[in-house]
């Protein structure tokens, strides 16, 4: 497709002919989304309805999973139905809107693991003033700023976007990608080109900087402590680590796979690779946080014997 046109919808080109099999990729598709609404649903109501989670740590937590059942709706759906599909269009609409789901989540994403570094660096550095200092209002005037700075600086970004005039509509891609549906433009994008780049900086830097100094500090409080200092300093840093490396890990595959040429590896591995931090963080948070977590563990238990010992009954 060459000249300048209206796009009215994109072509994702990244989908294998699999025949009959795409029924059972459906069913393990499905299957993966169900148990994620289910696992991060049931935490979020564990920490809802119990008085005893209401705590600045527990309300990151909460917000952390409701980020994952946001992120997961923008991309599931979306990939069920294409899945089924014998032609894998997207109307414009819908592709910005899952452009905007998708990035507006990964953004979150990681600056809540930013200030949940900052919430471990004061309950292991500072305990004696943490009650203070991290109290429940200034949890919640943090995870307010995470998500409307998030979701403001991605929307100037989408704007920019939409402005562009589009000289094709192939999308080398699983799902619509901002960068790819970008590099479609044969208009004047220097200003996009110019903010992605501020862009870039701010999504990496503003959450990383409190990420490195947090873990520093933690680190250096580990070294000149008690052995129990270090113990605690494990147990409670042990999830948010695995996690933060998880999902950092994701973004390269996917920031590599969508600005270099990958096409010497198989087709499969890419597919993988592309929605690796989209399927394996909304799936890890809850089992990390769910297993290490005693308390989550001894008030899901609660909550699961009081709804199903009675119909057991």
């Amino acid at each position: 497709m060459t000249g300048n046109v209206t796009l009215s919808y994109f072509i994702l080109s990244s989908y294998l002919n699999v025949g009959s099999l795409r029924y059972l990729c459906f069913t393990v598709t499905a299957l993966l989304y169900t148990v994620i609404v289910v696992v991060n649903s049931s935490l979020i109501l564990v920490i809802c309805v119990n008085r005893s989670l209401h705590e600045p740590m527990y309300m990151f937590l909460c917000s952390l999973f409701v980020n994952e059942l946001y992120g997961s709706t923008g991309l599931f759906p979306s990939l069920l139905l294409q899945i089924l599909s014998d032609i894998h269009t997207v109307s414009a609409p819908a592709c910005f809107l899952q452009i905007y789901c998708l990035y507006t989540y990964g953004h979150v994403e990681f600056c809540n693991l930013a200030v949940m570094s900052y919430d471990r660096y004061l309950a292991i550095c500072c305990p004696l003033q943490y009650n203070r200092r991290m109290t429940c209002q200034h949890a919640a005037v943090f995870i307010t700023a995470v998500w409307l700075y998030s979701f403001l600086k991605f929307l100037i970004t989408l704007s920019l976007n939409l402005r562009l005039s589009l000289c094709g509509n192939t999308v080398n891609s699983l799902y619509c990608h901002n960068y790819l549906v970008a590099k479609l433009s044969c208009s004047d994008s220097e200003v996009n080109n110019i903010f992605g780049l501020v862009g870039v900086t701010l999504t990496v830097l503003v959450p990383l900087l409190p990420i490195l100094l947090s873990y520093m500090k933690i680190l250096a409080v580990c070294f000149s402590g008690s052995r129990q200092t270090r113990q605690k300093a494990v147990s409670t840093c042990t999830p948010h680590l695995v996690s933060l490396l998880n999902f950092s890990f994701g973004c390269c595959f996917e920031i590599l796979q969508s600005r270099f040429d990958t096409s010497r590896v198989p087709s499969l591995l890419r597919i993988l690779l592309s929605l690796y931090f989209l399927l394996i963080q909304p799936l890890l948070n809850p089992i990390m946080y769910g297993l290490q977590m005693s308390k989550i563990r001894h008030i899901y238990r609660q909550v699961l014997g009081h709804t199903v010992l009675p119909a057991a009954q």
